[in-house]
């Protein structure tokens, strides 16, 4: 049984995260983002603020997402998800941005 355990854990920090399942943007801004995002935390657009959202819309996902990684002003690179991928990132910028519309 434990040796079971020891490869069961074993195997998963083994495994690279691509490989894992990717979150959805609504799962990553509930669990991260939402904690400087619904309150509009030090500048934070919040979510669902049409007006904050739409000169960084104009921005490009692409923009978006690099300005999430790298972090700007007092948010930090990757806000409060290090864990999360690139992926899962543009996911939940998606998510913000289509809430703002």
């Amino acid at each position: 049984m434990k040796k079971s355990l020891l490869i069961a854990a074993a195997t998963m920090l083994l495994t690279p995260a691509a490989a894992m399942a990717e979150r959805s943007g609504e799962e990553v801004y509930n669990t991260k983002c939402a904690v400087c995002h619904v309150a509009g935390v030090a500048g934070a657009p919040k979510f669902g603020d049409a007006a904050a959202w739409a000169p960084r819309a104009e921005k490009g996902i692409d923009a978006l997402l690099a300005t999430a990684i790298t972090g700007i002003n007092a948010m930090p690179p990757k806000g409060t998800c290090m864990d999360c991928s690139d992926t899962e990132l543009k996911v939940a910028i998606e998510y913000m941005l289509d809430a703002a519309k």
